[in-house]
């Protein structure tokens, strides 16, 4: 049974935060100017297409029809381009501040996006065993403990569940409440520390990030100006999350695959001139729960796979590469002749990245992160 306080105190952060989800919960305050952002890829994006192996005399073979869809591709290196979607994203590589990693996956070996996703929050060797998010752990490593934490999602993903608090927010098309409205409310809670404290928070932060464009076709360029907003502020977020979904791309996979990559694209353009000269200070990472095959399927699309790319961006990354140990799209090189093999861990790449971001032991982090994974080898970025 909900008693009236709980009630209550629901009720208060759905109207003071009327054009987000009404979920708001208590964070502290992290001593560090360091930033870092986690986009999840939800539904096993394609990383054959996103950072495509051009110069892989495979890849025309199995995805030949794509090829039209690559034109205007930016070169990175003898092997791999970037799609050409990802303008802004492939500034950031020229500029250094972008790299991308390929043939990647994490401990998960299955084709389940539920399983997939669970593996991927959680960090660990299968899906369900373990009962907190890596991020939510990532927190205990930062200065004093207390890492504030957002996630610009309906709920708090797993990744960012466990003992630690953080903050939930999201977008709504609710018409926001009249100023009489909100002064009479925050009169009534006067008295009660509890629910006073949590209705100004509320405002502060609604204030903060203004009302979101929901309807000028920018939503997310719109999403990436308000996590930038509620990062830049010397007391602001500095671990945040932020779910895509569209990833699963079974049929016509060229046009939707681009309008997906617009959209990040957006996202990751606006989050970094959003935070200005904060971007120094940030780290971006893209992950999805597992990659798709191959070969095209008969509707030109792709079905569920296993390796993947990531891309990281930032204002201190040393970019402008892939890391890959390439394992080649002969049909013997494919793992279970159908997908590209995966040759570097996730969970890998993560603990050398977040450890040398806030300059932290890695082998400390890597067992902070991913502690049913003991035997895990660090990858220095």
């Amino acid at each position: 049974m909900i008693d009236r306080r709980s009630l209550l105190k629901t009720s208060l952060a759905a109207m003071a935060t009327s054009t987000f989800c009404p979920r708001l919960l208590l964070a502290a305050t992290a001593p560090t100017d360091q930033r870092f952002v986690f986009i999840i890829q939800r539904g096993a994006a394609d990383g054959l297409h996103i950072v495509p192996p051009i110069g892989d005399p495979g890849f025309a073979a199995l995805r030949g029809s794509m090829l039209p869809s690559l034109e205007g591709a930016r070169k990175i290196d003898a092997i791999f381009s970037l799609h050409p979607a990802l303008a802004q994203v492939g500034q950031m590589f020229a500029d250094k501040q972008a790299l991308a990693v390929q043939a990647i996956a994490t401990a998960y070996r299955d084709r389940s996006h539920f399983d997939g996703q669970n593996v991927l929050e959680t960090g660990g060797r299968q899906a369900y065993a373990e009962k907190s998010g890596w991020m939510n752990r990532l927190l205990s490593l930062l200065p004093g403990s207390d890492g504030k934490a957002l996630a610009l999602a309906a709920d708090v993903p797993m990744a960012l569940r466990g003992p630690l608090p953080v903050t939930s927010y999201a977008p709504s098309r609710l018409t926001a409440p009249a100023n009489d409205l909100q002064a009479r409310v925050a009169r009534l809670y006067a008295g009660d520390q509890q629910l006073s404290g949590l209705w100004q928070r509320a405002l502060a932060t609604r204030s903060l990030v203004g009302t979101p464009d929901a309807e000028s076709g920018k939503g997310s360029a719109e999403l990436g100006r308000v996590a930038a907003t509620l990062m830049t502020p010397a007391n602001g977020a500095r671990i945040l999350i932020i779910e895509t979904e569209g990833w699963d791309t079974h049929s016509a996979q060229a046009g939707r695959l681009a309008g997906q990559l617009r959209q990040l694209d957006a996202l990751v353009g606006s989050l970094a001139q959003g935070l200005g000269p904060a971007w120094q200070q940030t780290l971006v990472l893209v992950a999805t729960e597992f990659g798709r095959t191959a070969a095209l399927n008969g509707t030109q699309g792709t079905d569920h796979g296993t390796a993947s790319a990531a891309l990281m961006m930032g204002g201190a990354l040393q970019g402008g590469r892939v890391m890959a140990d390439w394992p080649g799209l002969k049909q013997n090189d494919l793992h279970e002749a159908r997908d590209l093999r995966p040759t570097m861990a996730l969970e890998s790449v993560i603990s050398g990245a977040i450890a040398a971001h806030f300059g932290i032991d890695p082998v400390r982090t890597a067992r902070t992160l991913y502690p049913a994974q003991a035997d895990l080898r660090v990858v220095p970025v």
